[in-house]
């Protein structure tokens, strides 16, 4: 035999080793949780990272099924997925949304507190005759978290969406959506309905006379009251356009809403707040134009604000700082 083929190891031996302990740190390294459990549920790998986020290593849970480890798990998606996988081998993803948290891993060294988000892998595998089941572990904290922003900030932009920039109250856009909702809550239920167009009176004579900055604030002092005296959460107070507000009363007859327009008049005129020399009343006032839902022909959207706003102009032909009702054929003074 020639001397340089004496001793000579087979290529097999020459990598094994090597290799076997390769893997070894490739699953150490991981970033994510790797446990393998055998077909009576043991526990027969646990990596590193699993073992950094639960607080247990892998010397301690080894060989201990991982139901009896975590009892928390019986009863729950993943112990239903291992079942399926380990005897009809077939594989499972539990993502965030269906098992928010299945282990309890927690931020390195912390072990308590809020559990990380967890995403959930599970894949069976037999090696010779064993079945075995492999079960992944993804932290998706940071992606959840990251969600939780984007529909945070998208609420944010929808709720600005239906909010009036410069008084705070609810604008058109929104009025528009809430007389919709409720007027077909009111043809479903049979229920009473109210709706008020307000106007301030000569508003155009306040803003030439002291600039359109402190029309401006009138507008915010106007709608803060206005909205204030609307004791109920169903009840809206909205800015209409311009110097006209509206509000949509839910629940509420006509001579029920005649009293609150009443109350939000004076509510208004007591705030004392001075007019232009040019104005009908020497201190800022609303006329107000009352409507409510009747089945028969104030059914809809248009009569009904049809109908508010022809009372609304019958108030400011009366002298302003009133109240008057509309119906679907007459008005009158309330």
């Amino acid at each position: 035999m020639p001397e340089n083929t004496l001793h000579r190891p087979s290529s097999a031996a020459t990598t094994a080793a090597p290799l076997s302990m390769l893997w070894g740190r490739v699953v150490g390294l991981a970033n994510l949780g790797l446990a393998v459990i055998d077909s009576r549920h043991r526990i027969v790998l646990w990596n590193q990272w699993m073992a950094s986020h639960s607080g247990l290593s892998a010397s301690r849970v080894q060989g201990v099924d991982l139901f009896e480890q975590f009892e928390e798990l019986r009863g729950q998606r993943l112990e239903q997925a291992v079942h399926s996988a380990l005897q009809s081998g077939t594989a499972a993803s539990l993502p965030h949304g269906l098992n928010r948290a299945p282990f309890p891993l927690y931020p390195s060294g912390t072990w308590g507190g809020e559990r990380m988000e967890q995403a959930v892998a599970v894949t069976p595998f037999t090696e010779g005759k064993e079945k075995y089941c492999l079960i992944e572990v993804s932290n998706v904290s940071s992606t959840v978290g990251r969600e939780k922003q984007l529909r945070g900030q998208a609420e944010a932009l929808r709720a600005q969406s239906y909010v009036d920039g410069l008084t705070g109250i609810a604008n058109r856009r929104h009025f528009d959506v809430a007389l919709s909702r409720e007027l077909k809550r009111a043809t479903r239920n049979d229920s009473p309905l109210s709706l008020l167009l307000m106007d301030i009176d000569s508003f155009k004579a306040y803003n030439d006379h002291f600039g359109h900055q402190q029309g401006d604030a009138c507008l915010t002092l106007v709608a803060e009251a206005f909205a204030a005296t609307l004791q109920r959460p169903a009840d809206l107070a909205a800015r209409y356009g311009g110097e006209e507000f509206a509000a949509v009363l839910p629940d509420t007859d006509l001579p029920q809403a005649q009293l609150v327009a009443e109350a939000i008049r004076s509510r208004i005129a007591s705030l004392d707040l001075p007019h232009a020399p040019a104005a009908v009343h020497p201190h800022v006032t609303l006329s107000i134009g009352v409507a409510s839902f009747c089945k028969a022909r104030l059914n809809d959207a248009a009569a009904l604000l049809g109908a508010a706003d022809r009372a609304l102009y019958v108030a400011k032909k009366s002298g302003r700082d009133c109240v008057i009702v509309g119906g679907p054929e007459d008005l009158a003074s309330a």
